[in-house]
C-alpha cells in the first residue's frame, strides 16, 4: 500500500469513528450511581467502569465531593440532585442556595460537564412539594451570581399523575403545585425528569397487563388512543406525561427520563434476570434509535437506567436488586451500551 493509500484508508477510518461518535442517540443514556451501599467500588473506579462501558451520563443523588473530585476531566454528562431535608432551606434561604452552589459546583463547574440540577426526587406529591419551584429559583439565581447556565429542575415519579390510561388523558394530579411548576419549566425551555417504571405498573397490576408490553417485547399494537398505537408501555408512560405537561401550561416541556429500570431478583413478580436483562436492554436499544413515542416520534428521549449497582443498604426485596453490575463491578447480566 503506497502512501497516498494509506492517507485514504486513514482518512476513511476517522470519518467512520466520527460517524459513530456522533450518532443519534450516543448520549442519550445514562445510569443512575446510588451510593446506598457498604460494599460498593471507589468513585474513581466507578467512573472508570462508566467509561469502559460507554454509559455517557450519570445521575447522583446528591452532592459528594469524592464522587465529583472522580469526575473532573471525565467528560461523562452529570445530573446532580440535592438532598430532599435541604429543600426547606433552598426555597427559603437564597444564601443557603448560595452556599450550596459554592460548595458542590462551582468548584467543579470548570471541569465537570453538569447537565442538570434538580431539586428533589420524587417529592410531588408530598410533605416538601411546595418547596420545589422556590428552591429551583434560587438555585437558579445562586448559579446565575456564579456565572454559570445549569438548568435547574425536579424528578416526579409517576404517581404526579392522576390519570394515565389511554395516554392522552394524562392529567397531573396536585395541580397547585404541578402547573406553577410546569409554568416556569415551558417559560425557561428546562424539561421535566421523570421516573419511569413500566415494571411497577407491570408487577402493581398484574395480571391485567401483558409482560410483553412492559418488556418492548409484543409484536403489535396492545393499547390503541385514539389514532396513536402503542405496543410498549415505557411510551404510553411518556406520553401520559406529555399530555398532562400540555394540559397544564407547558406543550413545549420535554421529559427526561430521570430512572427506569426492572429488578433481577427479590421474589417479587417478575423480578428475573431474563425480564431486566430484555428490558434495560430493549429501553437503551429503543431510545438510541431515537424513534420517539407515538405522540412525539423523533423526540431524543434522554434517558437514565437505574441503577449501576446492587445496594444493599436499601429495604431487603427487589430495591436491592436492580443493579446491572455487582459490587464488584462483575455484571448481574449483560448489557449493551454501544449504539
Amino acid at each position: 500500500m503506497d502512501r497516498s493509500q494509506i492517507l485514504r484508508a486513514t482518512a476513511f477510518v476517522l470519518l467512520l469513528l466520527s460517524f459513530f461518535v456522533s450518532l443519534p442517540g450516543a448520549d442519550a443514556i445514562g445510569v443512575n450511581y446510588g451510593m446506598m451501599g457498604n460494599n460498593l467500588p471507589t468513585p474513581e473506579q466507578v467512573v472508570s467502569l462508566y467509561k469502559s462501558r460507554n454509559i455517557a451520563n450519570m445521575r447522583l443523588f446528591y452532592p459528594d465531593s469524592n464522587v465529583l473530585n472522580a469526575l473532573k476531566n471525565s467528560g461523562l454528562g452529570v445530573v446532580l440532585g440535592t438532598f430532599t431535608d435541604d429543600l426547606q432551606k433552598l426555597a427559603t434561604s437564597p444564601s443557603f442556595a448560595a452556599e450550596w452552589v459554592n460548595t458542590n459546583v462551582v468548584p467543579f463547574a470548570s471541569s465537570v460537564n453538569f447537565r442538570y440540577i434538580t431539586a428533589g426526587n420524587e417529592v410531588i406529591p408530598g410533605g416538601s412539594a411546595s418547596s420545589v419551584l422556590p428552591a429551583i429559583k434560587n438555585l437558579v439565581a445562586a448559579l446565575g451570581n456564579a456565572n454559570l447556565k445549569i438548568p435547574v429542575t425536579t424528578a416526579v415519579a409517576t404517581n404526579v399523575l392522576a390519570e394515565s390510561s389511554p395516554p392522552s388523558n394524562g392529567v397531573f394530579g396536585s395541580l397547585s403545585v404541578m402547573s406553577p411548576l410546569v409554568e416556569y419549566l415551558q417559560a425557561n425551555s428546562v424539561p421535566l425528569h421523570v421516573n419511569v417504571y413500566p415494571y411497577i405498573a407491570y408487577a402493581d397490576n398484574f395480571p391485567s397487563i401483558r409482560l410483553d408490553y412492559a418488556l418492548f417485547t409484543a409484536n403489535g399494537v396492545v393499547v390503541q388512543d385514539g389514532q396513536l398505537g402503542y405496543s410498549s408501555l415505557f411510551d404510553a408512560i411518556v406520553d401520559a406525561t406529555y399530555s398532562a405537561l400540555e394540559k397544564a401550561g407547558g406543550p413545549n416541556v420535554e421529559v427526561v427520563v430521570s430512572e427506569s429500570g426492572w429488578p433481577s431478583g427479590g421474589g417479587a413478580t417478575g423480578a428475573t434476570i431474563e425480564n431486566a436483562k430484555t428490558y434495560n436492554n430493549n429501553l437503551i436499544a429503543h431510545v438510541q434509535k431515537n424513534v420517539g413515542t407515538p405522540k412525539k416520534p423523533g423526540k431524543n428521549i434522554e434517558t437514565y437506567v437505574f441503577a449501576m449497582f446492587n445496594e444493599n443498604q436499601k429495604p431487603a426485596g427487589t430495591e436491592q436488586h436492580f443493579g446491572l453490575f455487582n459490587p464488584d463491578m462483575t455484571e448481574v447480566y449483560q448489557v449493551n451500551f454501544t449504539p
